[in-house]
């Protein structure tokens, strides 16, 4: 694993700010690259149905996810992987219950404040025979988590950090909003939550972090981490009075943990034009882009492991 940590740092950077096309292409030829983008194609492939919460395809997922978690050596965060969730009851379905995958990577300190880093691997199944694959909606998301996952494996962390790759968030967040409920630890014991979702698309051009703006002591440690970056990293789409849509605050996962008071840091991307469709398929993700923002999310998460004290005794 330290290998493939080497080849992380090494390949990342080589990386140009603004890749062309064929750069782009030509980037899933290095180790780390391909890696993304093998694991990209597994989760959003048509034999996974579009993960739709509840169903075979979801169940599907889940086991493979859980898999790649059981190979690299992540124990989960409880007697398993799995924290079972009931969902909302839809008209002509049966499918009510569904389930999150949490694992937990120790820290070297061994108790204090905990990180959770999230992503969902839920999307919108199938639907008028066509397959809603949800690429970077958001296997994009649980794909960095699994690659940040490895390197945290071979370096471990100060402070524990929990992974979760929440079910149903499509449906109203329901998997998120169950973890807060029954958290694998006391709830005052999370210091920060980084959920990503949607990081592997440039259409826009950047990287978008939202939640400075409800947790200003965190713009210096993204900041730290952003001097690195070698995508474009912007900071935003976290306050009111903008144009419909442009407040991420309750958009995705993070917003579980921003009703509990918890500071969160939200990466993703703008809506681009496969957003909710069948057209977002691996094969619109660009690698080199998206090789930037999981490199961008480990650093910023590496940030926040040094910055978890101050920012816990913030929240007393």
């Amino acid at each position: 694993m330290a290998s493939l940590f080497a080849a992380f740092v090494a390949s990342f950077v080589t990386l140009s700010p603004t890749p062309s096309a064929a750069q782009a292409r030509s980037a899933a030829s290095d180790p780390v690259s391909a890696r993304l983008m093998q694991r990209l194609s597994v989760l959003a492939a048509d034999s996974m149905e579009g993960r739709r919460a509840g169903s075979a395809g979801s169940a599907r997922a889940r086991a493979w996810i859980i898999g790649e978690l059981t190979a690299m050596g992540a124990k989960p965060a409880g007697a398993s992987f799995e924290q079972r969730i009931s969902l909302r009851p839809r008209p002509g379905s049966t499918d009510t219950v569904g389930a999150n995958i949490v694992a937990r990577i120790p820290g070297t300190k061994g108790s204090g404040p905990v990180l959770v880093l999230s992503a969902h691997y839920d999307h919108l199944g199938v639907r008028d025979g066509q397959v809603y694959n949800g690429a970077d909606d958001d296997a994009s998301g649980c794909v960095a988590l699994l690659t940040i996952a490895e390197q945290l494996l071979a370096t471990p962390p100060a402070h524990d950090v929990i992974l979760a790759f929440f079910d149903a968030e499509e449906t109203g967040m329901v998997g998120s909003r169950a973890f807060v409920n029954t958290p694998p630890v006391p709830l005052e014991r999370i210091g920060a939550n980084l959920n990503l979702d949607m990081v592997g698309r440039q259409d826009s051009g950047a990287l978008w972090v939202s939640g400075t703006a409800h947790h200003p002591s965190l713009k210096p440690v993204a900041d730290v981490a952003a001097r690195g970056a070698r995508v474009t990293v912007r900071f935003g789409h976290d306050t009111k009075g903008g144009k419909p849509g442009d407040d991420w605050t309750s958009s995705s996962d993070h917003a579980a943990f921003h009703a509990k008071g918890i500071p969160f840091l939200y990466l993703g991307v703008e809506d681009h034009p496969d957003y909710h469709k069948p057209g977002d398929d691996a094969d619109k993700i660009d690698p080199a882009f998206f090789h930037g923002t999981v490199a961008y999310a480990a650093s910023l998460l590496r940030e926040l492991d040094r910055a978890l004290p101050s920012i816990a005794a913030g929240r007393r």
